[in-house]
């Protein structure tokens, strides 16, 4: 079989990349780790849900449905699996599950073996998580597995004339939960009619986000009554559009969240700014008071600093595609990012209801950024296109409990 082959090279280059790199290295030992892990831990008798997730991003999806069953079905352990590091080592210590460890690469024997130590009773993929053997072998064994916030495109393997045999593996789901209409509709091509569309998760994860976000002390001190712009998990190109901008507005506060966070990177930043700049690890009342530029230097706290802000910058749009733009708009402020974002529906959402903004160079972001400090009124008009375009597109989470919910009894 072309897939099993793939796998296999897969494998090969993995081995070979892994003692020069380190996000490859981690992966293939928590690969090897993770049936000792369940032989360890999995308890017979107890019935566990199954939720696979790529990364971190697709396990933010998954965490409500996760969070939810748990506070309604408590009598249920979950197991969450991940298949990259970015995710695992994040989240390995999450409280909402019962174990968690990586999901050994997708050959018929590794599916085989996991799914009999892990004996799940209801499995969770989610959005583009589609592994073949995996599923097979859960597909022969009865055990119903769901497809979670996925959404499809018609460049996508699965519609082409020669991924029609790949796309077999679509029909061993006992159900998907599909983000929109256009993946109905191609699905139904293919023989998949078992969907429902329910939106995506994420709409709700972040609205839970935003009703515990964290007071910073800190963070308030810096703000003062200032107009503050953050910029979220930014890049280079990024930090070369709005640096430059904050540097000639002496008005304009701003905080900085690097997507990458190492020394090289925070001393490109501050080296590109001629303004006050204090580091948040670094920070004390007196130094905060008296800077114009805050870096955060650490992870966690992004999601909450985004209330202190009146316009979000969201980095990625000019090489890897944009990072999470829901959680800045859904505390009611215009949200701007690069042109790399047409893969993401979220950001067409907020293009197509002014609650978001493209910008393609210096200029553009001059011309928005002056509109939005100088126009109270068009700044409150998008912020309010962001909030609302958020809680209209949230309900994933109750639509797809009501389809699970005979099964969980």
């Amino acid at each position: 079989m072309i897939y099993n082959l793939a796998i296999h090279i897969y494998a090969g280059a993995v081995r070979m990349a892994a003692p020069f790199n380190k996000k490859v290295s981690l992966m293939q030992k928590g690969e090897k780790e993770a049936f000792a892990i369940l032989e360890r831990n999995i308890i017979k008798g107890e019935k566990y849900l199954w939720f696979h997730a790529a990364s971190l991003g697709e396990f933010e999806q998954g965490r409500p449905l996760i969070e939810e069953i748990k506070r309604n079905y408590p009598q249920y352990k979950v197991l969450q699996t991940f298949f990259s590091p970015s995710g695992y080592e994040v989240r390995k210590n999450y409280k909402g599950a019962d174990i968690t460890c990586y999901l050994p690469l997708d050959t018929p024997h590794n599916a085989r073996r996991f799914i009999e130590l892990a004996q799940p009773y209801m499995v969770f993929f989610i959005k583009y998580e589609f592994w073949t053997n995996y599923l097979n072998e859960l597909h022969r064994r009865h055990i119903p597995t769901y497809s979670v916030s996925s959404i499809f495109r018609e460049d996508q393997i699965f519609f082409k004339w020669y991924g029609r045999k790949y796309s077999k593996v679509l029909h061993t789901f006992t159900h998907l939960f599909v983000q929109n209409r256009i993946s109905v509709e191609l699905l139904k091509k293919i023989g998949v009619n078992n969907t429902t569309i329910v939106g995506d998760t994420r709409f709700d994860r972040v609205i839970e986000i935003y009703k515990r976000a964290k007071e910073l002390p800190l963070v308030e001190k810096f703000k003062s009554d200032a107009f503050t712009l953050i910029a979220g998990s930014s890049w280079e190109p990024d930090e070369n559009i709005f640096i430059p901008y904050f540097n000639s507005h002496p008005e304009l506060k701003l905080i900085i969240a690097p997507h990458v966070i190492d020394e090289s990177h925070l001393k490109s930043i501050t080296e590109k700014i001629t303004r006050k700049v204090v580091r948040y690890t670094q920070a004390d009342e007196k130094t905060i008071a008296e800077a114009d530029c805050l870096i955060i230097d650490c992870f966690g706290l992004l999601s909450s600093i985004y209330r202190y802000g009146e316009i979000a910058y969201i980095g990625g749009g000019f090489g890897v595609g944009i990072h999470n733009v829901l959680e800045a708009a859904v505390y009611g402020m215009p949200v701007v990012f690069g042109p790399n974002n047409r893969k993401f529906r979220e950001a067409l959402g907020l293009l197509a209801c002014e609650g978001g903004f493209e910008i393609h160079d210096k200029e553009d972001f001059k011309e928005l950024a002056d509109r939005l400090i100088t126009n109270k009124e068009f700044l409150k008009e998008t912020g309010k296109s962001a909030y609302t375009y958020v809680r209209e597109n949230a309900g994933a989470l109750k639509k797809i409990m009501e389809k699970i919910s005979e099964k969980l009894q």
